[in-house]
């Protein structure tokens, strides 16, 4: 019997959480981990209690925004803020953790997930932003390309 990889494993359970995204231009799932057990996970979706984007449309779609611009215009929050903001909101130190995330971070999750005390994020797809993978290695957080099977 072939047993997956711990790597592997997260980026599946990854790949199953981004399965509930709300958003229409690209679904994203991400997970923290730390000693082979989940803090906390997240998806990209709207903001708990607010109006879907398949319910209201995607304003960055409208305006033709390209990925990685203007991400301030998305009603949204990004799989990594979520997990991260979740994981926070019930006090869990991530500071020796692994982000596990089907997409490469933005820059703006890669200061959050810098700034968290994360120490190696662990991705499947590319994402545009040249300026993250700098801050990654300027902190010395690892970065791991590691596609889905």
């Amino acid at each position: 019997m072939s047993r997956p990889s711990w790597d592997d494993y997260f980026m599946e359970i990854a790949q199953k959480v981004a399965e509930r995204s709300t958003c229409l231009r690209r679904k994203v799932g991400a997970i923290i981990v730390e000693d082979r057990r989940i803090l906390a996970t997240g998806y990209n979706g709207a903001l708990t209690g607010l109006a879907h984007c398949e319910e209201v449309g995607c304003l960055r779609d409208k305006l033709k925004i390209p990925p990685g611009e203007r991400q301030e215009l998305c009603r949204g929050l990004h799989a990594e803020q979520n997990a991260l903001l979740f994981a926070a909101s019930y006090g869990i130190d991530m500071h020796k953790a692994v982000l596990y995330s089907t997409c490469q971070p933005c820059i703006l999750c890669a200061k959050m997930v810098i700034q968290a005390g994360i120490r190696k994020v662990v991705f499947a797809g590319e994402y545009p932003d040249k300026l993250a993978v700098e801050l990654f290695k300027e902190a010395k957080v690892e970065l791991v390309r590691k596609p889905i099977k």
